[in-house]
């Protein structure tokens, strides 16, 4: 069986931090409300660097960890919901940010999930180019863009982060994937992107859908549709990547999920009949940084030790779309 092996893994976060107290200060809430129903602590806030930059920066990170020369790399996959340009992509700027040359760059937005579905696509194009060597996958985000801090429900849940792994193709390794979207629940995690105003528009032609109405550009959720959503799928994707490798969850080594909030996370455990030892988390450290949550954790799991090399790990995504998706691989 064909894998994938990550040579080199880094991330970055800005300097800012925000406290639960410190959203105290500017909303009608406190410490132990976010923590008891989130299991946040603190998120890195941006304090006016670009999207693009976190994730160079992550990127920088991994490649100096890999040990691979960055003109080596023949393709940049970049997974964002905040990029800072309509375009170009922000695969191209951190490519000009690396100097690597020529490579296929390619930006995916699949929300929380985008990191799965990006490791996933790396593994594909290593796995069927001969020409290709290596493949940078980065997932850079800045929700404090598009949060809406007037919102006590939903700005104290995400923060700002990127980071990023260096993969090569490794032959007779595990390998699973298991990917889907219910674009059906379009409508209860979005974010409004730019309106159509010309010379020549009119009133008389509008396409109607169940999209909520919105006023701004800020993230809005229908948090109990959302939480039912993730609850049901981050089991039921690890399960079915799983059965595509005839294992069971019980042998995976370590599982890293989307860290949206800890009560889906210790739900998907008790749903999987697994402690929630199994599961790296760290979301009190940054909150939920969308798409770059995962290999946010997927770092701090190889800095601790929490998982070593030879161990299975499982990488579960679920977000906006409804996207979903897992990927079991050996570290």
């Amino acid at each position: 069986m064909v894998g994938v092996k990550i040579l080199g893994a880094g991330k970055f976060v800005p300097d800012i931090i925000a406290t639960n107290d410190d959203f105290a200060k500017i909303v009608d809430t406190n410490d132990e409300w976010i923590t008891t129903r989130t299991g946040i602590k603190k998120r890195h806030i941006a304090n006016g660097e670009p999207t693009w930059y976190l994730g160079a920066m992550a990127a920088k990170a991994a490649v100096k960890n890999s040990g691979v020369e960055p003109e080596d790399i023949g393709l940049i996959i970049v997974t964002t919901i905040t990029n800072d340009y309509s375009t170009p992509s922000i695969s191209c700027i951190i490519q000009r940010e690396l100097g690597v040359k020529g490579s296929m760059a390619i930006d995916v937005n699949c929300a929380c999930s985008g990191f799965v579905y990006g490791f996933d696509m790396a593994k594909r194009y290593l796995q069927t180019d001969d020409n290709l060597k290596y493949a940078l996958v980065v997932s850079a985000e800045e929700l404090s863009k598009i949060t809406d801090y007037t919102d006590r429900s939903t700005c104290v849940l995400f923060g700002d982060g990127a980071a990023a792994v260096v993969l090569e193709k490794c032959e007779n390794s595990i390998y699973s994937a298991y990917l889907g979207a219910d674009g059906t629940g379009a409508k209860f995690l979005l974010a409004k992107s730019y309106d159509s105003h010309t010379p020549f528009s009119n009133d008389e032609v509008k396409v109607e859908d169940d999209m909520p109405k919105r006023d701004n550009n800020c993230l809005y959720q229908d948090g109990r549709v959302v939480y039912k959503f993730a609850t049901k799928t981050l089991p039921l994707a690890c399960e079915k990547s799983c059965e595509m490798l005839g294992i069971t969850p019980n042998d995976i080594d370590c599982i890293i999920p989307h860290q949206a909030n800890k009560r889906i996370i210790e739900t998907a455990a008790k749903n999987l009949s697994l402690p929630l030892e199994r599961f790296f988390l760290n979301l009190e450290e940054y909150g939920n940084t969308s798409s770059a949550s995962v290999p946010l954790a997927l770092c701090d799991a190889i800095d601790t030790g929490a998982i070593k090399r030879g161990d299975k790990v499982c990488l579960v995504g679920f977000g906006a779309g409804l996207t979903y998706g897992s990927v079991i691989f050996e570290y």
